[in-house]
């Protein structure tokens, strides 16, 4: 196969957030081009995703700094092009204006990526994965882990720290004034 046709079966972004969603309900992302599936998650990673997802949620209804987003693409590379979709996403004001509508991914990375651990995934796909949000400018990442009820702090792809249980989690400088146990996420 010539390096035109393996370059013309690559998909860019716009081509990928085209396509219609799995009917097997699996995650999907675009990875240098080519479409990586993996299993639909569970009721305990999607339990999680939701209680994240709302406690940013709510804190936003009282502050109005930012937007949050659950599972929405956020492209990272180009040429080829690669989609990740961190499960939560926090844009502040700066990077996603509050009255902005955004159809397709947006061209801002955001703020805060949160990645859930599933049964799927692997540390060396977390941190690689973790390590293309730093590196396309995303300024802080939550690894929380549903089994070990956890939160890994990541300020770069290698400066971080845990939490469990009963210590307070907080956005820092990148979402100012929320704070929540870290058993809140798993209840």
């Amino acid at each position: 196969m010539s390096t035109a046709t393996a370059q013309a079966q690559l998909l860019t972004a716009e081509e990928f957030f085209d396509l219609p969603e799995p009917k097997d309900g699996s995650k999907q992302e675009l990875v240098r081009g080519k479409i990586v599936s993996t299993p639909a998650p569970g009721l305990q990673h999607g339990e999680t995703r939701a209680n994240v997802g709302s406690a940013i949620k709510q804190f936003l209804n009282a502050n109005k700094i930012g937007r949050v987003a659950i599972s929405s693409g956020l492209v990272t590379d180009h040429e080829p092009d690669t989609v990740r979709g961190p499960d939560v996403s926090y844009y502040s004001k700066e990077r996603l204006p509050l009255d902005k509508r955004v159809v397709g991914y947006h061209t801002e990375v955001p703020d805060l990526c949160v990645e859930i651990v599933s049964p799927s995934n692997t540390k060396k796909e977390l941190r690689a994965k973790v390590k293309e949000y730093f590196f396309a400018g995303v300024r802080l990442v939550w690894v929380v882990d549903p089994e070990d009820r956890s939160v890994t702090i990541l300020k770069a792809p290698d400066e971080g720290r845990t939490l469990y249980d009963d210590a307070a989690l907080d956005g820092g400088d990148v979402l100012p004034g929320f704070a929540c146990k870290v058993s809140d996420l798993f209840a």
